[in-house]
C-alpha cells in the first residue's frame, strides 16, 4: 500500500492544530494514538526527532510512513481490555491537551508505560497472623502440613489394615484354604535335641544388640544428613586422616555390634539354641504362609516362644541374624576407612556405589523389623513375652506368668538406658571419649 509523507489519517488531522507559525504548510505533525477512549493523542518519539525551522519537531518522512502503516494495522484497545492488560484504568481521568514539542522540551511519557500495581506480594501473605508464620517449617513441611499428613497417614494405615484383615478372613473362609491351614498350623516340631527355654545370656545379648543397633541407626542417619560437621576425629597412627565425629561414633558402634554378634553366634552353636532360629525342615515355608494368614486376619496364632517359635518368626529371625547382619557388616566395611584404596581390581569388582546401594535398604529393613517385632511382642502377651526375653522366665501355660512384672521392669530400665544414650550422643559428650583413641579438632 503506497502512502505519501503528507497523507494523514482523519484522527490525526482532527487532533493536530489548525495551522500555525510553527507548522509548515502541507505537512502535519503526526501524533501517537490515544490508549483510552477519551484520551488525546500524544507525540511519539519518531515525531520529535527532527526540529523544523520554526522550532517544532518535524516527523521523518520514512518513519512517518512506517508508523502510519503500524497505526492502520493496530486497532485501538478497548478500555476493559486495556485495564486487564494493566495499561490504564478504565475510570482514569482523561489526559489533558499536550503542548507541541519544542526543541528544548522532553517528549511526554507514552501512556503504555503507566506503572501497574503488583498484587502477587500482597496475595501471598496470610490473611491473619504475623507474616512468616506460614513459612516456618520443620523439615519439609509446616506445622499444619505435618498435622494434616499425620492424620492422612493414620487414616490410610487404618484403611490398609481393615482391607488386609477383610481379605484374609475371606481367604480363610474358602474350603481349600481351610484344609491347608488344618494341615499346617503355623509351626512344625523341632528336633528332639532342641533345648527348651531362653537362657539368661540370650536376654543380655538381646539388650546389647538392641542398644547398639538403635544408636547405629541414629548415627547413620546423622552421617547421611550431615553437611558441615562440628568436630573431626583423627587416629593417632594417621593424623592426616580425618572423620567427622558422627562417623567415628557410627563406625565405633559397628565394631562393638560386630563383636556382640560374633559372641552371639558362637554361643548359639555351642548351646544348640541355633535350631530355634535356623529352619530344619522344608515345612517351614507352608507353615509360615499359614502364620501370615492368621496374623493378617487379626486372629493371631497361639504360640509359646519359650518352647518354639512359629515358622514366620523363625524365618524373620534367621534373615536378621544370618542375612541382614552380614550384609550390613560387609557393606559398612567397604565404605569405611579400613578398606584398601589401592586394590584396584577389588574396588572395581566391589564398588563403593554398590555398597551404598545395599547398605541403606538394609538399615530400612532393621527399622521395619524392630517396629514389627516390638509391636507383636506387646500385643501378643506383653508380660509373658518380656519375661521370656529379659527375665529368662517361662511357663508351660499358654498365658505364661501373666501376673509377673519382672521382665517388664527390666525392659523399662533398658529403654531408659537407650534413651539416655540417644540424648548423650552429642559432640560435647562424645569428644572426651573420642580423645582417648585419637585427636579431636574443629576442622
Amino acid at each position: 500500500m503506497a502512502t505519501s509523507d503528507s497523507t494523514v489519517r482523519s484522527d490525526d488531522a482532527t487532533s493536530a492544530p489548525a495551522g500555525g507559525a510553527d507548522s509548515p504548510p502541507g505537512r502535519t505533525i503526526r501524533r501517537g494514538l490515544p490508549r483510552t477512549a477519551s484520551g488525546i493523542p500524544t507525540p511519539t518519539n519518531a515525531d520529535s526527532t527532527a526540529p523544523d525551522a520554526g522550532g517544532s519537531r518535524r516527523a521523518d518522512p520514512a518513519e512517518a510512513g512506517s508508523h502510519a502503516e503500524v497505526s492502520r494495522a493496530e486497532p485501538s484497545v478497548p478500555p476493559a481490555r486495556a485495564a486487564r492488560r494493566g495499561l490504564a484504568r478504565p475510570d482514569a481521568a482523561p489526559a489533558g491537551p499536550t503542548r507541541a514539542a519544542s526543541a528544548d522540551a522532553q517528549p511526554d511519557t507514552p501512556v503504555d508505560e503507566v506503572t501497574t500495581i503488583r498484587t502477587s506480594d500482597t496475595a501471598s501473605r496470610p490473611a491473619d497472623g504475623p507474616p512468616g508464620d506460614e513459612r516456618r517449617r520443620y523439615g519439609p513441611y509446616t506445622t499444619r502440613q505435618w498435622v494434616g499428613a499425620s492424620i492422612l497417614a493414620a487414616l490410610g494405615l487404618l484403611f490398609l489394615v481393615a482391607a488386609v484383615a477383610l481379605s484374609a478372613r475371606w481367604l480363610e473362609a474358602l474350603e481349600p484354604v481351610q484344609r491347608f491351614m488344618s494341615r499346617y498350623s503355623g509351626e512344625y516340631a523341632l528336633p528332639d535335641t532342641a533345648p527348651i527355654g531362653i537362657p539368661a545370656w540370650i536376654g543380655w545379648q538381646h539388650f546389647f544388640n538392641t542398644f547398639l543397633i538403635v544408636l547405629i541407626i541414629r548415627s547413620g542417619l546423622q552421617v547421611r544428613r550431615e553437611k558441615r560437621p562440628r568436630a573431626f576425629w583423627s587416629p593417632r597412627w594417621n593424623p592426616e586422616r580425618k572423620l567427622s565425629l558422627a562417623l567415628w561414633l557410627h563406625q565405633s558402634l559397628d565394631i562393638l555390634w560386630l563383636l556382640n554378634g560374633v559372641i552371639f553366634v558362637v554361643l548359639l552353636l555351642a548351646t544348640g539354641q541355633w535350631v530355634r532360629i535356623v529352619p530344619t525342615s522344608w515345612e517351614v515355608f507352608p507353615n509360615a504362609v499359614s502364620a501370615a494368614l492368621q496374623y493378617a486376619s487379626l486372629d493371631w496364632p497361639t504360640e509359646n516362644g519359650w518352647v518354639n517359635y512359629n515358622s514366620l518368626q523363625q524365618l524373620a529371625y534367621f534373615a536378621t541374624v544370618f542375612v541382614a547382619a552380614p550384609l550390613a557388616a560387609i557393606t559398612g566395611v567397604r565404605m569405611s576407612g579400613v578398606w584398601p584404596d589401592g586394590a584396584k581390581t577389588l574396588n572395581r569388582l566391589y564398588s563403593v556405589r554398590l555398597a551404598r546401594a545395599v547398605h541403606f535398604p538394609v538399615m530400612v529393613y532393621f527399622v521395619v523389623f524392630i517396629v514389627t517385632h516390638v509391636s507383636l511382642v506387646l500385643t501378643t502377651g506383653a508380660l509373658r513375652n518380656l519375661n521370656h526375653m529379659y527375665a529368662a522366665r517361662g511357663s508351660a501355660a499358654p498365658d505364661g506368668l501373666a501376673g509377673d512384672w519382672t521382665g517388664f521392669w527390666i525392659f523399662f530400665a533398658s529403654l531408659l538406658v537407650i534413651g539416655a544414650a540417644w540424648a548423650a550422643a552429642r559432640p560435647v559428650i562424645l569428644a572426651p571419649i573420642a580423645r582417648l583413641f585419637g585427636k579431636v579438632s574443629s576442622r
